[in-house]
């Protein structure tokens, strides 16, 4: 068994990066629909398919002319054109009705719209098939009111660098270029259990001494907002047979296998601490780090007999600890991979005077606006309604003790956490 560590914040986030670096190598891709590709990451560099438009096509409802018939008088009125529609050449001498969309016949250059015809309405079937005639201003710019072809993106151009993460407008592109399926960077398969037989599933009746399972829910939805694809597995027994048994079979459970396993509880100096008893024999280091709250900490690779080896991270189970080990040490790891937004650190000025332990990086949780951060729910790490309220983090350095109102702070912005 590893003696245990003691780590700086930074020691133990280079540990957690090497780890998840090691285990997410080579993460490759796989094609999804467009319709579940929202917020994955593109594989590959893309070129289009073909130009948007396809083909030159009108911007307005009105009139396709060639501008060489301008000023000679009234235009005999044609077939209209739909979008949608084939459009047949226009003879020159006429001029064809054509509606926003539809593509510009051969023969025309430019589109009056409607508003600026005499009269400003288009006929009808009657008043078409006995020969009606309009007239519309004496000059018009080549080009007018046409879209032209490969005018947004032409075919063979790039449209999507590689890694671009996929939104609503990006995909909306890909869906004009006619392209159903992409290829994105496969997410991390991760595993999340939680330990303690003092934990009840939510919506479960609790018993004496019993309390909800927060974590499972809470680090399921950071990991997903991560770019993970979480499976959990519940609550696994305080029993050290029982809980390797669980853990061997829910390991068994991935598919293609897990790139990672986090979990949260069973890793500080209690009598029942199984996480700790069991995986420290398994090739898990388990120690401390200087922070708070988040201090008892462990990492490393399991290698459980009858289990391929699979990266393991365990945090503490306070919900506080848990979440704040998420941010400070996991998510910047996955940033790194998965190329997501880091998490801005600004100045702030703080509103009330605040205490804080020598020795330890303490992370504090509190509100962010307009440069001014406002703390709650102090030093604990079960206050669950006090996080829920926070859209930050206050970091006060191991060589501070006290803060006045006032004074400029250290801030995470972590939003909603997502």
């Amino acid at each position: 068994m590893n003696s245990p560590f003691r780590r700086s914040v930074a020691g133990h986030r280079d540990s957690i990066r090497e780890l998840v670096d090691a285990a997410l190598l080579g993460l490759g891709s796989e094609t999804v629909r467009l319709r579940e590709a929202r917020g994955r990451r593109l594989a590959a560099t893309l070129g289009a398919p073909r130009s948007l438009p396809p083909w030159d096509n009108s911007q307005m409802d009105g009139y396709a002319v060639h501008t060489g018939d301008l000023g000679n008088g009234r235009l005999r009125v044609v077939a209209p054109i739909a979008a949608g529609e084939a459009a047949p050449a226009l003879e020159r001498g006429n001029a064809a009705p054509i509606m926003t969309g539809a593509p510009i016949p051969a023969g025309a250059n430019t589109v009056i719209p409607i508003e600026a015809a005499v009269p400003d309405r288009f006929p009808d079937a009657a008043q078409l098939a006995a020969g009606f005639h309009v007239s519309l201003p004496a000059t018009a710019e080549d080009g007018a009111y046409i879209r032209v072809e490969g005018s947004d993106i032409a075919a063979g151009d790039t449209v999507l660098e590689a890694g671009t993460r996929l939104g609503p407008t990006t995909l909306g592109i890909l869906a004009g270029l006619g392209i159903g399926e992409v290829a994105v960077t496969r997410r991390p398969s991760v595993l999340l259990l939680s330990t303690g037989d003092e934990l009840v599933a939510p919506g479960g009746e609790l018993g004496p001494g019993q309390i909800h399972d927060a974590n499972t829910t809470l680090l399921a939805a950071a990991l997903d907002s991560a770019g993970c694809t979480v499976t959990t597995v519940g609550v696994l027994d305080d029993s050290p047979s029982l809980f390797t048994d669980s853990l061997r079979t829910a390991l068994a459970s991935g598919e293609r296998g897990y790139h990672l396993v986090i979990s949260s509880g069973g890793i500080s100096k209690g009598a029942f601490d199984v996480v700790k008893e069991v995986l420290a024999t398994n090739g898990i280091e388990f120690g401390s780090v200087a922070m708070q709250p988040g201090g008892p900490q462990g990492c490393g690779t399991l290698a459980l007999p009858g289990c391929d080896p699979v990266a393991f991270i365990a945090f503490p189970g306070n919900p506080v600890s848990a979440f704040v080990s998420f941010e400070i040490f996991l998510r910047p790891a996955l940033a790194e991979h998965l190329r997501l937004p880091a998490r801005p650190l600004l100045e702030a000025r703080l509103t009330e005077d605040m205490g804080s332990m020598p020795g330890k990086l303490q992370v504090r949780r509190g509100t962010y606006r307009d440069g001014i951060f406002t703390p709650l729910g102090g030093a604990s790490s079960h206050l669950l309604a006090a996080l829920a309220a926070s859209n930050a983090f206050i970091l006060i350095d191991e060589d501070t003790t006290e803060l006045a109102a006032g004074q400029t702070v250290q801030t995470l912005v972590i939003g909603d956490g997502s």
